[in-house]
């Protein structure tokens, strides 16, 4: 099978010379200088697929953390590049705002400008600043959200199995009523804020889950990445490709992505070639080495599981921060 097409993304030349008003120019500079800060990233989907499916492109973004950290620029980019793409389906895989819920309008007008269907999952910061409200802005910007669930869409006049898994960081991941029902006989992916439920997926016979929460630690530069979101955060699964996308003897019984994601929460630091923000496009039904792809697997780290206090504590806080907003609410009535 070729190799899928790859479009160019080619900025507009002579960029003065575009009949804008005078004050569009900001803002059109802001937008091209954004995408050339957006890695796109290509990879073909586990051999499975090819069983499965003649061919299905998925976008996969991650961490858009709409509020003052990110350009809104950084945002409009990212789906600008994605509409470029052409996927069939768009997945995003949770934080889509910062502590806050002063930009959920911004959210909603965001994920409308997406052309394919979108679906997502939520995310830790999604919890900790009312998940409830992330969830309907989204759903009023068109994108279908799994919170322990699974759905099947039909693309190109083929069937796709989505397993929408619940934030795991603040414990609401149910995996048992996410795959309850899954139909064996159709090609499946997953998604999981939090990569290292992909385990407990592949277990169910989900061959491939797509993640975020890292951030690829933002600076990847001699190894700091690793260290950080690996050694002393704990996480066996960083940035990229891990698992496998073969079946074989002494393979892994799946693969997961995790995504450096497009916007940050604390600060807007990109340095490293992985820590750049990104979005990833998957070719469904194409051979792993078919297409030419930014890296292979990779082993995962040994990685250190959550303690109960740790559960406890992430679990306590998405309740205290209800109740601050419910307490600042009620002073302002």
């Amino acid at each position: 099978m070729s190799s899928p097409p790859s479009p160019e993304r080619l900025l507009p030349p002579n960029l003065e010379q575009l009949p804008l008003p005078e004050e569009d120019w900001t803002s059109a500079r802001a937008l091209l200088r954004a995408r050339q800060r957006i890695q796109v990233r290509r990879f073909a989907g586990p051999a499975r697929y090819t069983e499965q499916l003649s061919h299905l492109r998925i976008a996969h973004l991650t961490d858009i953390h709409v509020g003052r950290v990110t350009p809104w620029a950084i945002q409009l980019a990212a789906v600008e590049l994605t509409n470029e793409e052409k996927p069939d389906l768009v997945l995003l895989t949770g934080d889509f705002v910062c502590h806050s819920q002063r930009y959920l309008d911004r959210l909603e007008e965001l994920v409308r400008r997406f052309d394919a269907p979108v679906m997502a999952v939520l995310g830790n910061h999604d919890y900790w600043s009312g998940a409830d409200e992330v969830r309907m802005a989204l759903q009023r910007g068109g994108v279908e959200v799994l919170s322990n669930a699974h759905t099947t869409i039909g693309l190109r006049h083929q069937m796709l199995q989505v397993v929408g898994l619940d934030d795991a960081y603040t414990g609401h991941a149910r995996r048992e009523d996410a795959v309850k029902g899954l139909r064996r006989d159709l090609p499946t992916i997953a998604m999981s804020h939090i990569a290292e439920e992909a385990d407990g997926l592949w277990a169910h016979d989900v061959p491939f889950v797509l993640s975020g929460h890292t951030h690829a630690g933002q600076v990847t530069l001699a190894g700091l990445h690793e260290l950080a979101i690996g050694k002393l955060a704990g996480h066996r699964y960083v940035h990229g490709l891990y698992g496998s996308r073969r079946h074989g003897e002494g393979a892994e019984p799946g693969a997961v992505y995790v995504g450096a994601g497009i916007g940050a929460s604390v600060m807007p630091i990109r340095l490293g070639d992985r820590g750049q923000r990104e979005i990833a496009i998957f070719e469904l039904g194409y051979e792993p080495g078919a297409i030419e792809e930014h890296h292979e697997e990779q082993p995962a780290l040994p990685g250190r599981p959550p303690t109960e206090l740790q559960k406890q504590k992430r679990a306590a806080a998405v309740v205290e921060k209800r109740m601050r907003r419910e307490l600042k609410a009620s002073k302002t009535r």
